[in-house]
């Protein structure tokens, strides 16, 4: 699998009061779309938001913004939807608005889908349907111990058997603590313990994305940039768009390794 630069454009908690720049009706989303696209993105990671600027998973939402995303960029930039709960959603409610959409990729914490035993039952048949849809899915774990989690969960079943899963691990956290290289190495130890087989990616949190993004292809992985978890460039002064922080990523990865895509 060629190196895959996803990007998340807005996330569900920024606002515009603290940061302008934030793309968040579909013409902007649509407008970053297109210059994430050109800067070497080929995954756009899709929030959506209500009247007020608070996070929401209104189907009829991501299908405005999915549409217009999609009539402005070229073919193959996947649209990715997310389940993120935010706190506001339960898991009934976030395996609802993927029936519902229907989205051609879709993101999943899966301990927010999964967060205990008593959820299996739930759980079993949404992932027998999503995993029979013609849906790119991506599973998020925000710590080796959900890695752990869902390795069990397709031991059991709840989860149906893939050749390949494909999964985000996420550096930092909501809180404001920032990620860092180190964090990668004990999800890399997991992986090597567990019986699935999958690809994975990397976001981080904060002001050193750019390192976990050369830690995580010097290692085989793949990644994840944007104003979601971070709008700083490496020396410290904030990004003017997603696109600038994709094109410092290509231009940092081209001056240290020999194999990235010209």
């Amino acid at each position: 699998m060629e190196l895959l630069i996803s990007v998340a454009p807005n996330g569900a908690r920024k606002s515009k009061k603290e940061f302008p720049n934030l793309p968040i009706t579909p013409q902007e989303l649509a407008f970053e779309a297109q210059a994430c696209y050109q800067a070497g993105a080929r995954l756009f990671h899709l929030h959506v938001r209500d009247d007020k600027g608070g996070h929401s998973l209104d189907p009829d939402r991501y299908r405005e913004a999915i549409k217009e995303v999609k009539n402005t960029v070229p073919s193959d930039m996947i649209i990715q939807a997310t389940t993120e709960a935010v706190g506001k959603y339960t898991s009934a409610e976030q395996m609802a608005v993927v029936r519902d959409l229907k989205p051609e990729a879709v993101s999943m914490g899966i301990r927010e889908l999964v967060p205990d035993d008593a959820g299996k039952a739930a759980a079993k048949p949404f992932f027998e349907w999503v995993f029979q849809q013609p849906m790119h899915v991506q599973f998020i774990c925000y710590s080796p111990k959900d890695l752990e989690w869902l390795d069990h969960l397709c031991q059991e079943g709840v989860v149906p058997f893939q050749s390949r899963y494909f999964i985000l691990f996420v550096l930092g956290d909501k809180t404001g603590r920032a990620g860092t290289p180190a964090e990668l190495y004990p999800f890399l130890e997991a992986k090597n313990k567990l019986r699935i087989a999958f690809d994975w990616a990397v976001c981080a949190f904060g002001e050193k994305e750019l390192d976990c993004m050369l830690e995580a292809v010097k290692n085989g992985g793949h990644v994840r940039i944007g104003f979601e978890n971070n709008h700083l460039m490496a020396d410290g002064t904030r990004a003017p768009n997603n696109a600038a922080l994709i094109k410092q990523f290509a231009n940092a990865l081209s001056k240290t390794y020999n194999n990235i895509a010209k």
